[in-house]
């Protein structure tokens, strides 16, 4: 009862036990992004991350697999893994020195005379399930359930769209890793990302800067803030322009825009020199026609619920890590194309910056509405978020996805809380 067609319970956001239960019943159960194949690129690589509540780590075993291992000693429980990444040939235990291979395997354990050898733990808990899609590691923690391309549905197309713009398809996390918190509840995050109806009232100050600031430069003649003044301007479109955009969601709860960010409104778009040379190379690859097919898909924002969001466009992908029911962490990558003119990466870092920086024009003014939200829920004074705009009037697609009526529809929270739904009660 606490999620309804076109309202959900403030508990939802702000209630610690029901938070307890989304760790175990959500986050202990749906496949879970975690990061990408070139963070792992050689045998001995790993870096450490979350899955709800449980640290681990995810190591390049082997030259064809992956593992993901729960980063907790199977002797007293310390992390064994510090915070980061590298390479290593053992995972070694800071608290009494046992040591485990690469696949979480225990190799040496000091002292051993004193332990009844039969009785020794094998290694690292691995996490049951471990799959890839397209480079993009995915782990559950849940040992059966639907796979992963069942799992991802219609929003594999968005997957697609990031790896298909890669000349070569080759696509490596650089340039280190965002990480923000904030004080409020994770789900906050995943709705804000494909709300158009906020940007010319949360974002209202950049916006009225950037509306005053110099015109982006002529192609060819950009300048570093170009990029800033335009997605500042953008946030800033009338309103006729946030409702056409398409609006999708799945099933699972996953959703992505459409139809609003296209190259031509990009700092390295059309008529500039260096995207003419990153097309030409798209060309020389996949044919004009497939090339000119792959720049004109306008997929934005896709959400994977329920911890990942991303951009194509900008080859942007933040994970969400819940800490508490009002705390909650951001990890943001940004995405080379390794066989793309360099430029390309400048303007993914420079978006970066704008976007996802804490420093940044958008994200702090997100993070200020956040925690605003977390407050009011947290007041007992009313107890129901309505959610009902654009409310039936939703469109249901061939491909199983559904589309909002208009682009600034709640469809997409709506889809989100039936997946929190049919996770928690399942």
């Amino acid at each position: 009862m606490l999620v309804q067609p076109d309202r959900v319970h403030r508990s939802v956001y702000a209630d610690p036990a029901i938070f307890d239960l989304e760790m175990e019943r959500i986050f202990g159960r749906a496949w879970l992004v975690l990061g990408h194949e070139s963070q792992v690129r050689n045998v001995g690589d790993y870096f450490t991350t979350r899955m709800g509540r449980e640290p681990v780590i995810v190591s390049r075993k082997n030259k064809e697999d992956v593992a993901v291992l729960v980063n907790r000693c199977a002797h007293r429980g310390s992390l064994v893994c510090a915070e980061g990444r590298g390479n290593t040939e053992r995972f070694v235990c800071p608290y009494h020195g046992w040591s485990y291979d690469t696949a979480g395997t225990l190799q040496a354990v000091p002292f051993a005379s004193g332990y009844e050898k039969d009785k020794l733990p094998k290694g690292l808990k691995a996490v049951p399930r471990v799959s890839v899609y397209r480079g993009f590691i995915f782990a559950s923690l849940a040992d059966t359930g639907p796979g992963l391309e069942e799992f991802l549905g219609p929003a594999r197309a968005s997957f697609d769209d990031f790896v298909d713009r890669a000349p070569g398809g080759e696509l490596e996390v650089a340039g280190g890793v965002f990480k923000h918190a904030y004080n409020g509840n994770w789900k906050l995050m995943l709705e804000n990302h494909l709300d158009g109806a906020h940007p010319a009232w949360v974002h209202a100050s950049s916006v009225a800067v950037a509306r005053n600031a110099p015109d982006p430069g002529k192609p060819g003649e950009e300048h570093y803030s170009d990029i800033a003044v335009r997605q500042m301007r953008q946030n800033g479109a009338p309103d006729a322009v946030w409702e056409a955009i398409g609006m999708w969601t799945t099933p699972r709860g996953h959703g992505y825009m459409g139809d609003y960010h296209d190259d031509s409104r990009l700092v390295t778009g059309l008529g500039n020199p260096v995207f003419d040379l990153y097309r030409k190379k798209l060309i020389e690859e996949k044919g004009e026609a497939e090339a000119d097919r792959i720049l004109r898909v306008t997929l934005w924002n896709t959400i994977v619920y329920p911890n990942c969001s991303f951009m194509s466009q900008f080859r942007q992908l933040r994970i969400i890590h819940p800490l508490a029911v009002d705390r909650s962490v951001v990890y943001t990558y940004s995405f080379r194309m390794k066989n793309a003119p360099p430029a390309m990466f400048r303007d993914t870092v420079a978006f970066a910056n704008v976007v996802n920086g804490t420093g940044s024009w958008v994200l702090t003014d997100d993070l200020e509405v956040y925690e605003r939200i977390q407050h009011g829920l947290s007041s007992g004074a009313v107890d129901w978020v309505y959610v009902g705009r654009g409310h039936g009037r939703d469109v249901q697609e061939k491909n199983g996805a559904s589309r909002g009526a208009t682009g600034t529809s709640e469809i997409f929270i709506r889809a989100q809380m039936r997946a929190w739904l049919d996770y928690m009660s399942a």
